[in-house]
């Protein structure tokens, strides 16, 4: 579409979600239409209805600092996490959102202030309804009081005006008075008779002049205003208005201190609330649980080195705390032997201490070569070599895998399989693409025991490419197992008290991604010999009782 057609119409479009801490990163269907932004597992699953939706009237659309496809929409408390494919398609989703706000009302200057206006005329009305019908409900007097200052109001406005009147004649009147006696005066001067009129309208000065003497006002004043009548009422009126207003003021004082209690309970209230904001806050900057991707793996991650170890250490405890219990489901208890030979139990397993390790980094990146040999009793090189890449009962003693399938058959002994990890946040998720290989390797001397090899390296291959859910990590592990049989006693038969496998294990595992690497040594130091003790025993209770495979 072009980008006139991609505002106005329907925008979906494929986009990476941040769903939680353990999922991460998931593929979401998102649709812009109608001034809402909402998402769907798939575009085929668009008819079931949508997992979630935002109203963009209020939202705020804050692209990442640092993650140039990341865009941030926050609604109140609601915040989604998403983002494109490249950055040209988050710039585009922008301009859509910012478009449809505009579209909506609520995007520019203007129309904010239109609704923020409506608002305060709604809200003003509101608020002087809800002062009239409640806030005096104990408070008649006052009431009382308030309703007389508007009658009284009414007069006065009414008084204001009739003196107003009055007073506009008057100064009419006398601009009449002052023109016509000038006029007398200039045109009359030597005809003006000295004698009093009978109407008494014209009399001589004592100096011998002339002027034109004018009738005082009636009574009633001009236009038939009563004017001392209007003076008396006004006086009235206006001792009424201070007389009510100093009854108010008893009454407020009177309430002065109800209010004042009211206050200081509602202060303490608002103290007591931002005590325990703090105390709240306090306490999730010390939990290891973040609820955002800004607070797992990753080169501008918020989570320091420590909190990352913590949390790291917690997750596995929690994973340890669910195998045990179901160990204790799944796997009955074994019956000892007499003791005497440390190898005469079943079930108990002899680790080495044989372990070499080398602390390697290439790039800050930890890549600590690994080599550990150690013996087991009671089972073959073969046997263990065979469930080690039998892919067919991986998920019965591999924990640590979340699903994993075969990419491609090569032969009978040799698989390219690819297999994702649990997670342990906040690390992010890691994958794996290998290709597994068993075989035997011929003795040389017929006094050198038989050897089984499994070799697991990475390789690449188009139909699992890296994607960005998870982050590719690359191995380099062989398995080494060699059979040592003892002499069992007179004519006995072999039995597997008299078999005893030693194992040499190298491996070499570039993680990738953005660990801190005390994390990684740590882990690795406390995972492979969970995971020997695990497999081990896995493969001494599937061949206990069984004919032993050389």
């Amino acid at each position: 579409l072009s980008d006139n057609e991609y505002h106005k119409q329907t925008a979906p479009a494929t986009h990476n979600k941040w769903t939680n801490y353990i999922h991460g990163w998931q593929d979401r269907w998102v649709v812009l239409k109608n001034n809402t932004l909402s998402y769907y597992k798939s575009a085929d699953e668009r008819e079931y209805g949508c997992r979630g939706s935002l109203c963009l009237s209020k939202a705020i659309i804050t692209p990442h600092e640092f993650d140039e496809c990341r865009i941030d929409i926050s609604v109140n408390d609601s915040v989604w996490y998403l983002r494109a494919e490249d950055p040209e398609h988050r710039l585009r989703w922008i301009d859509s959102i910012e478009l449809h706000k505009v579209e909506s009302g609520y995007g520019s200057e203007s129309s904010l202030r239109r609704h923020g206006s409506m608002l305060s005329l709604t809200s003003a009305a509101s608020g002087f309804s809800a002062t009239s019908t409640s806030s005096f409900k104990k408070g008649h007097s006052l009431r009382e009081k308030l309703a007389e200052m508007e009658t009284f109001r009414d007069i006065l406005c009414r008084q204001v005006d009739t003196l107003q009147k009055y007073f506009d004649g008057c100064a009419d009147g006398v601009s009449k008075d002052e023109f016509q006696r000038d006029r007398v005066v200039e045109e009359d001067e030597d005809d003006f008779p000295t004698s009093t009129r009978p109407n008494g309208d014209c009399l001589h000065n004592n100096n011998g002049s002339k002027e034109k003497l004018f009738l005082p006002a009636s009574p009633k004043g001009m236009n038939g205003i009563d004017f001392k009548g209007e003076a008396i009422t006004f006086k009235a009126t206006t001792a009424g208005i201070l007389s009510t207003l100093s009854h108010c003021i008893e009454l407020m004082v009177k309430r002065e201190d109800s209010w004042q209690k009211r206050l200081d309970k509602e202060l303490e209230k608002r103290r007591r609330v931002e005590d325990a904001y703090k105390s709240a806050l306090s306490e999730l900057k010390k939990k290891s649980h973040y609820g955002g991707p800004d607070y797992e793996e990753g080169p501008n991650s918020l989570i320091n080195e420590d909190e990352f170890f913590d949390a790291v250490e917690a997750a596995l405890d929690r994973q340890d705390q669910i195998e045990e219990q179901s160990e204790k489901v799944r796997i009955p208890r074994l019956t000892p032997v007499p003791p005497g030979d440390a190898y005469s139990i079943i079930g108990t397993h002899r680790f080495a201490k044989q372990v070499y390790r080398r602390e390697v980094e290439e790039n800050g990146i930890v890549l600590d070569p690994l080599k550990a040999t150690h013996a087991v009793k009671g089972v073959t090189g073969h046997e263990l070599c065979h469930y080690f890449w039998d892919t067919d009962v991986r998920n019965d003693w591999e924990t640590t895998i979340e699903n994993f399938n075969v990419v491609e058959t090569l032969s009978d002994n040799a698989v390219i399989v690819y297999q994702t990890h649990k997670r342990v946040w906040p690390a992010s998720q890691r994958d794996v693409l290998y290709l597994s290989a068993i075989r035997k390797i011929l003795a040389t001397n017929e006094n050198d025991p038989d050897t089984w090899l499994v070799c697991n390296f990475s390789v690449d291959h188009d139909n699992a490419q890296p994607t960005n859910r998870c982050i590719r990590a690359k191995i380099n592990v062989a398995m080494i197992c060699q059979t040592l049989v003892s002499p069992p006693e007179g004519n006995k038969e072999i039995s597997r008290d008299n078999v005893l496998c030693k194992i040499t294990y190298v491996a070499n595992v570039n993680p990738g991604g953005w660990a801190p690497a005390s994390v990684l040594r740590a882990v690795a130091k406390r995972e492979y010999p969970k995971f020997l003790k695990r497999f081990t025993g896995y493969v001494q209770e599937k061949t206990r009782g069984k004919p032993i495979l050389f």
